[in-house]
């Protein structure tokens, strides 16, 4: 249990390096195989982690450096006048992983890091994935990708054209594996009427009227999920799956060169917004890390 608490616990920090992904992986295979079945199949991990996971893969897959060290208030960004804001020198992407780094605490980001410890994540709590915890998982993810896939589609704002055909859409890999688990385990997907939904629903509304602030969220999820999302996906699978790679963590084209060609959608669609839609945007942060953290707990 030590190992795996580690490895999820690193789950920010080793995201923003290669060198710190290696170093969780080696936590996992140093993982005891036998013995009390706890041992290999739960984790000690705070109430933190699954936002900690996703914005830091977030972070990494956006391709930044360490941020700039300039003004600016605690969440990246200030009001006053023209004052840059950290990052804003690398592009509007830089700007937002600058941001999710400031919502952790030291423990979680040590460089970067400035968000106090809040007093009930200190606790710590199993996980223990189950099989149709995971189907749930699954289905209430496709219920987001549907959503987010649909609102781009449909375009209420002009800027979303850039982000249709990407590479980076789930909603069909997670069709396929929902299936799967039909087809291997016999288990019929549930109804889709949790988390998924209601970031979804959230997300229609926000993006027929606020345009930056759903790049937020698109930002957030895509590039979390590529990254951060992809070595906790691959963990529980061992844990429960037989080390099985599920459709929702490969991509048909290049991740990297669909993860480049969206920073630079994201970059241009900044540049096209005044400052004030940019922080507008950069504020949302934290409501995407409290919605995918929401979704990401239906794996415990």
């Amino acid at each position: 249990m030590a190992a795996l608490a580690s490895a999820f616990a690193a789950a920010g920090p080793l995201v923003q390096c290669r060198a710190s992904q290696r170093r969780a992986s080696s936590a996992f295979a140093a993982a005891p195989s036998s013995g009390n079945k706890c041992q290999n199949r739960c984790s000690r991990v705070s109430n933190g982690v699954v936002a900690r996971a996703h914005a830091h893969a977030g972070a990494e897959a956006a391709g930044g450096g360490a941020a700039t060290k300039t003004g600016g208030s605690a969440h990246g960004h200030g009001h006053g006048g023209g004052s840059r804001r950290p990052g804003e020198n690398k592009g509007f992407v830089e700007e937002m992983r600058f941001v999710a780094m400031k919502l952790h605490t030291r423990e979680q980001a040590p460089k970067e890091g400035e968000r106090a410890p809040e007093p009930e994540a200190k606790p710590m709590r199993v996980w223990e994935p189950t099989k149709e915890g995971y189907l749930k998982f699954l289905v209430e993810s496709k219920a987001l990708y549907d959503a987010m896939e649909e609102i781009v589609a449909a375009g209420d704002s002009p800027i979303y054209a850039a982000f249709i055909d990407t590479g980076l859409e789930r909603a069909a890999p997670l069709a396929k594996d929902i299936a799967w688990f039909a087809e291997a385990h016999g288990m019929e997907a549930p109804a889709a009427d949790g988390p998924g939904v209601e970031y979804g629903v959230f997300l229609k509304e926000l993006a027929a009227n606020n345009p930056p602030e759903f790049i937020c969220h698109f930002y957030n999820v895509y590039f979390a999920h590529s990254a951060g999302g992809r070595m906790i996906g691959r963990k529980v699978s061992e844990m429960i799956l037989n080390g099985k790679e599920l459709e929702f963590y490969k991509w048909e084209r290049g991740l990297d060169e669909s993860l480049t060609a969206v920073k630079a959608s994201l970059n241009a669609a900044a540049e096209t917004w005044d400052r004030e839609e940019k922080d507008r945007c950069l504020e949302e942060t934290s409501k995407s890390f409290t919605l995918s953290g929401k979704l990401l707990r239906l794996l415990a």
